[in-house]
């Protein structure tokens, strides 16, 4: 049943941030500019979604709950750290897609692979603290969901950026 819900959860969240996405993309065509207002809410809405997705797939007591859900958020803080670099370098990339030299792809590309190295080291920084709260295999399972969930999110993403123009 959990399985079930996980899908239907992502799911959903999936299609709303597609959703939220394809607007964006459409009002980017048009002209408007996406304010920085409706992409953190946004952000908040995709952190809500991957919380209760945490919630119903991680079995945790209600001692181990009363520990793991502070700790999870301030897990959520250093990610949100992380998030913000993506994020910039997003609006960059909207910014100058249009007069992306080669310097400036190449430049890109390294940061955003900069970014991605930054989200596994804090990972494996927090690894350690939730193995300590949690045991390690629910540990195990709560970076499996953490990770699945951040993919997710991060193939939205990259849906929503167009290739560099060679």
């Amino acid at each position: 049943m959990k399985s079930a819900t996980t899908a239907l959860t992502l799911g959903v969240g999936l299609l709303l941030s597609a959703g939220a996405a394809a607007a964006q993309t459409e009002k980017a065509a048009a002209g408007a500019k996406i304010t920085d207002i409706e992409i953190n809410l946004m952000r908040k809405d995709l952190r809500d979604q991957k919380k209760q997705v945490v919630a119903a797939n991680l079995p945790l007591t209600g001692d181990e709950a009363a520990k793991f859900w502070p700790v999870y958020d301030a897990y959520t803080q250093e990610t949100i750290k992380v998030n913000d670099q993506r994020y910039a370098l997003v609006k960059e990339y909207a910014a100058n897609y249009n007069s992306m030299t080669d310097d400036a792809a190449a430049g890109f590309i390294r940061r955003w692979i900069g970014v991605d190295e930054a989200g596994a080291k804090l990972r494996l920084e927090w690894i350690p603290k939730f193995e300590a709260l949690l045991g390690e295999k629910k540990a195990a399972v709560f970076f499996q969901i953490d990770r699945r969930v951040g993919l997710m999110q991060e193939i939205q993403l990259a849906s929503q950026l167009p290739l560099v123009q060679p």
